[in-house]
């Protein structure tokens, strides 16, 4: 390895010894006698000083490198509380690992504004901003502590396909693919596999994904391609679902909480467990009609207004259940007691609906009824519908947005910020 050691191993017990740390080049400032360079890896930044009388020329010459320019440090470690990694580097070698060879498009440091479409240009540099790392570290705990809970709860991971031949949602517009001589789509979501894996006796799933939309929206809540983090349980219902959702939740956030205090403390962001407070539907659009600062009707699907509404009513973690089947996906469960009820669910944290979910039609021909309800030719399912001819158990299931999940976390204002290399209406590089 090209180094002994992270930023963040730096330690009192290694006070006056020697190391090697690699990164890159921060900053540089020349303070009389005295040349600082600041030097950044993946884990923090740490303070080289060079003093003239202390070092050679020779290395005071290399510490007056370029901004982000690639490089070894050698030097022993000295303690110092003052400096805000709490340590400094006395250098012994520098080396260049990788001179410049054309200019940095934007300053990394962030103390000069850039547009998001540029950053997103030369993603690759952006990365580099402390605030862009220490929202993708928030994300990979995301996704760790997520799929840890799965697999604490018994789950097994699945790769469902990215191709398919029909859509699997209704109202969501797809993405053509010409697969040899047919004509097929990417995948809006892994709905209709995640059941079958049940019905195949998996009983309990989970599985990260793309999902592509090809929806026409410009906003910064949408992106046409996103990562789900779906669930499906089998011999269970919607209450059951919507429990493990809640804790799921809960489990991302207090991992965030507890594991990502610099990366927070970098976005000044203080987020808190939630307190989830459920409500039906129909409770959630009386009380923003009572409200009258939101024009909803009974049957209408929640507005982004609506949804920032029913936050500041109800709070930041918000579970709506029980919606019209007439809104929902046609898999969804109608209610045993009133049928234009559905058994399904969203969850809005923070004024944003961040997973849906709903118990799932098991019943073959209830749920060619459903198709059909929605304009949609049974043939076109017959291999789905099938299945559930085979012994189908009642089931249900739930999808989180990894990235609009973050995007709260972090306080970010643009759901492009989380994701790595977004793909939007007009985005499709790099």
């Amino acid at each position: 390895m090209i180094r002994t050691h992270y930023i963040k191993d730096l330690s009192q017990s290694l006070d006056g010894k020697e190391v090697t740390l690699a990164g890159w080049v921060h900053e540089v400032r020349e303070l009389g006698n005295l040349t600082f360079l600041l030097l950044r890896d993946s884990t923090g930044i740490i303070q080289v000083i060079g003093k003239r009388g202390v070092v050679g020329e020779s290395i005071i010459k290399d510490l007056s490198l370029p901004k982000e320019s690639v490089i070894k440090v050698r030097g022993k470690v000295k303690v110092n509380k003052e400096a805000k990694a709490g340590f400094e580097l006395i250098p012994e070698e520098v080396e260049n690992l990788n001179p410049l060879s054309t200019n940095i498009p934007f300053e990394v440091t962030g103390k000069v504004p850039v547009e998001l479409d540029t950053r997103l240009n030369f993603r690759y540099i952006d990365m580099r901003r402390l605030n862009t790392s220490a929202i993708f570290s928030i994300e990979s705990t995301v996704l760790r502590a997520f799929t840890e809970g799965m697999y604490a709860r018994g789950f097994s991971q699945i790769r469902p396909p990215g191709i398919v031949a029909e859509a699997t949602e209704g109202g969501a517009e797809l993405f053509p693919v010409q697969y040899f001589e047919y004509k097929t789509y990417l995948a809006q979501s892994p709905q209709l596999y995640k059941q079958l894996a049940i019905i195949g006796g998996m009983d309990k799933v989970f599985m990260i994904v793309p999902a592509y939309r090809a929806e026409k929206s410009n906003d910064v809540y949408h992106l046409n391609e996103s990562t789900q983090m779906d669930i499906e349980i089998g011999f269970a219902d919607h209450n059951d679902a919507i429990a493990l959702l809640s804790e799921t939740v809960t489990d991302i956030i207090k991992a965030v909480k507890s594991k990502e205090k610099h990366a927070l403390n970098q976005l000044n962001v203080d987020i808190e467990v939630p307190k989830i407070k459920t409500v039906t539907y129909e409770e959630a659009v009386d009380a923003l009609k009572s409200e009258g600062k939101v024009q909803i009707e009974a049957g209408q699907d929640f507005t982004r207004e609506a949804e920032v509404g029913i936050a500041r009513l109800f709070g930041d973690a918000v579970i709506v259940r029980d919606y019209p089947t007439a809104i929902r996906a046609f898999y969804s469960m109608p209610n045993d007691e009133n049928p234009n009820i559905s058994n399904s669910y969203d969850f809005i944290y923070k004024g944003i609906e961040i997973s849906s979910g709903a118990q799932r039609i098991h019943q073959p021909e209830l749920l060619i009824e459903a198709i059909k309800k929605k304009g949609m030719d049974p043939k076109s399912f017959e291999f789905y519908i099938n299945a559930f001819r085979c012994g189908a158990p009642p089931h249900a299931g739930w999808s989180i947005g990894l990235e609009r999940i973050v995007m709260k976390i972090t306080g970010s204002s643009n759901i492009r910020e989380c994701s790595l290399f977004p793909r939007d209406r007009k985005r499709v590089s790099p």
